[in-house]
């Protein structure tokens, strides 16, 4: 395993777990921590023994987004790392759950939104605060925020550059589960060990055609589930789980 300064890594149940370990600087991101980042996401991706992957942040915070200290600087280097990042969760065969902390504004916000699925605590919030710099959303933030929340509310939530607290953020549709604070290890850990309980094989495919759908056809999404299914029918896990799903199975 890796060492790594600005992240911590973790494997245990087939449950891959990537905190981001700047807790002082509310987990803002520097040059180190979007290199330990993109090393830490390839290394876990091209992992067999990784089944779904958690990200989250130490302390109080998920992520603030970039070190202003350092954006100066570093400016480029930081968005040119949110590209790396947002297609490395995209491309990941595996679930990406965001376990949001705490405050995710700016580049932490759409790092979260660029998971396949965000439980938050009731303590998170989270924000597109970029306009507030004279800037606009990176990160992934201009496409993945209007495809949950709809153009008009995405233009608000930009122009406006707040801080949605998390009862809000899961009305909007920003995160899908609100838990207890003191709740949320556990309630990522049951979630995340419920899909690295499915076949792989079907895990992943799943989330292939899911995300292709969003520019294809109908035709072509049926013919992508003809070939899926069959590849699938073929397998081990799939023919055991069907037998065992099977009347005279269970009665037995």
């Amino acid at each position: 395993m890796a060492a790594y300064e600005r992240v911590l890594v973790d494997i245990a149940g087939g449950i891959g777990t990537v905190t981001l370990n700047r807790p002082e600087k509310l987990n803002a991101l520097d040059r180190t921590l979007c290199d330990e980042l993109r090393d830490a996401l390839a290394l876990l991706t091209n992992s067999d023994g990784v089944r779904v992957l958690v990200i989250t942040g130490a302390g109080r915070a998920f992520c603030a987004g970039a070190d202003l200290g350092v954006l100066d600087a570093d400016g480029s280097a930081l968005v040119a790392a949110g590209k790396d990042v947002a297609l490395a969760l995209r491309a990941a065969p595996q679930p990406v759950l965001a376990a949001v902390n705490g405050p995710a504004a700016g580049g932490g916000a759409n790092l979260a939104l660029a998971c396949d699925y965000r439980i938050a605590s009731d303590q998170a919030s989270i924000g597109q605060v970029f306009n507030k710099l004279g800037l606009v959303p990176d990160w992934g933030g201009s496409f993945f925020l209007p495809r949950l929340v709809g153009i008009s509310r995405a233009l608000e939530l930009v122009w406006s550059a707040r801080m949605v607290p998390a009862p809000e953020a899961l009305a909007l549709g920003l995160v899908d589960r609100v838990v207890p604070h003191a709740d949320l290890p556990a309630a990522a850990r049951c979630l995340a060990a419920q899909w690295a309980a499915q076949p792989p094989g079907a895990v992943r495919r799943a989330k292939q055609a899911l995300y292709r759908s969003e520019a294809s056809s109908l035709a072509f999404m049926l013919d992508l589930e003809i070939t899926q299914q069959n590849e699938l029918f073929a397998t081990p896990e799939a023919r055991e789980r069907i037998a065992g799903a099977l009347p005279a199975k269970r009665s037995r």
